[in-house]
C-alpha cells in the first residue's frame, strides 16, 4: 500500500453496479483485507441481466446465473453476505430511491470505509463509463455523504432502527488519477479465482489481461501487481 492506513479499521462495504465489477475493481484488495480478519460486504445495485457472452440465454435466466456467480466469487473472497438491490441491467439511475436503499445498506452494516466507482465520465477506458457504473457511484458517494450521516435524511431508516453512520474512507476504483495502490502480488491468485466464477462474461479468461493492467499499475510504485483507487477522505 501507499503510506496511508485506516486506523482500528473493522469493516468495508463494496457497492458496485453488476456483478463482477467488485472483482474486476478490487478483488486482490477485498481478498488481503479478509485474510486479515476485516469484514467484507458487497452491494451490487443491478440484476446483471444485460450481459453475458452468450446472447440466446433468456433474461430471467441471467439473473439467476449471475447471482449464482457473484456469491460463488465472493466466497472465493470471503465476503461476508451480497446484498442485490435488483435494479435493472443497463438502467441504473442515481434517483432517491437508490441513494435510500444505498443509504439504508450504509447505515445497516456501519463500515468505515467504502469502495465505490468513478462517477465522472472520462475517455481513458471506455469500458470505465458505462451508464450503470456511473450511476452507482454518484450514488455511493451521495449516500456517504450527506445522507447516511444525517438523522434528518430519510426519516423511515430511523424507524427500521438504521442510526446515522459516518464512513470514514473511500476508495474509488477507475478513475483516471488514482493516487492510491494497493500490493495484490500476494492475492493475484484469488482474485482470477474470483473474476474465473463469473463464467457468463468470458468467452475466454480474463487472466492475461488483468495480469498486465495490475503489473502496468504497480510498475511505479514497487510492485508486482496493483490495484489503483482514488483516495477520499469522507469525515
Amino acid at each position: 500500500m501507499t503510506d496511508f492506513e485506516l486506523e482500528d479499521f473493522q469493516r468495508a462495504l463494496v457497492i458496485v453496479a453488476h456483478p463482477d465489477d467488485a472483482e474486476f475493481g478490487s478483488a486482490g484488495t477485498v481478498a488481503g483485507w479478509t485474510a486479515q480478519g476485516i469484514q467484507v460486504d458487497y452491494v451490487i445495485c443491478t440484476d446483471g441481466a444485460q450481459g453475458s457472452a452468450d446472447p440466446t440465454v433468456p433474461t430471467g435466466e441471467l439473473r439467476g446465473i449471475r447471482e449464482r456467480e457473484q456469491r460463488e466469487a465472493a466466497a472465493v473472497l470471503g465476503v461476508s453476505s451480497v446484498t442485490f438491490l435488483g435494479h435493472p441491467d443497463g438502467g441504473l439511475v442515481d434517483d432517491s430511491e437508490l441513494r435510500r436503499q444505498l443509504t439504508r445498506e450504509i447505515r445497516r452494516v456501519r463500515p468505515d470505509l467504502v469502495v465505490c466507482q468513478n462517477a465522472v465520465r472520462h475517455y481513458g477506458n471506455l469500458g470505465g463509463n458505462h451508464p450503470d457504473h456511473l450511476a452507482a457511484g454518484q450514488a455511493a458517494i451521495e449516500a456517504i455523504y450527506p445522507f447516511a450521516r444525517n438523522p434528518y435524511a430519510f426519516p423511515e431508516l430511523l424507524e427500521e432502527g438504521l442510526e446515522p453512520h459516518v464512513v470514514r474512507e473511500v476508495l474509488i476504483t477507475g478513475t483516471p488519477d488514482p493516487d492510491y495502490f494497493v500490493d495484490v502480488t500476494k492475492t493475484l491468485d484469488r482474485k482470477l479465482e474470483a473474476l474465473r466464477c463469473h463464467r457468463s462474461q468470458h468467452r475466454q479468461d480474463p487472466s492475461e489481461r488483468v495480469r498486465a493492467r495490475l503489473a502496468e499499475a504497480g510498475q511505479s510504485h514497487g510492485f508486482q501487481y496493483a490495484e489503483s483507487f482514488r483516495r477520499v477522505a469522507s469525515w
